[in-house]
């Protein structure tokens, strides 16, 4: 499979942030990194993106799209936005810091 060529910006556009969560941290044990992407993000693109900012190699890409709960805030209804996520299986003896930025 050839990797998508995208710019540097579009690169930013996609990967959102890190998902600093109990279950994401325990992914990292098995060179695994979490992140929030953009809805309309592909596969492809958020391996090239990846690769690109990190400079790293990914093996796999899983994508999820979480809708948004409906919450109460002082007796009115409300709805978080809905997000998709990423999770980034990454090549043996690679790692990407998500503490830090970039």
């Amino acid at each position: 499979m050839r990797s998508a060529k995208i710019s540097r910006e579009r690169m930013y556009d996609v990967i959102r942030s890190p998902v600093i969560t109990e279950k994401a941290t325990l992914g990292s044990e098995h060179a695994q990194v979490t992140f929030r992407v953009a809805m309309d993000a592909t596969k492809p693109e958020i391996k090239a993106a990846v690769e690109g900012l990190f400079e790293v190699k990914v093996k796999a890409v899983n994508t999820l799209r979480q809708q948004g709960k409906v919450k109460r805030f002082r007796g009115r209804l409300g709805r978080r936005a809905a997000y998709k996520k990423a999770i980034v299986s990454l090549e043996e003896g690679q790692s990407i810091d998500v503490t830090t930025g970039i």
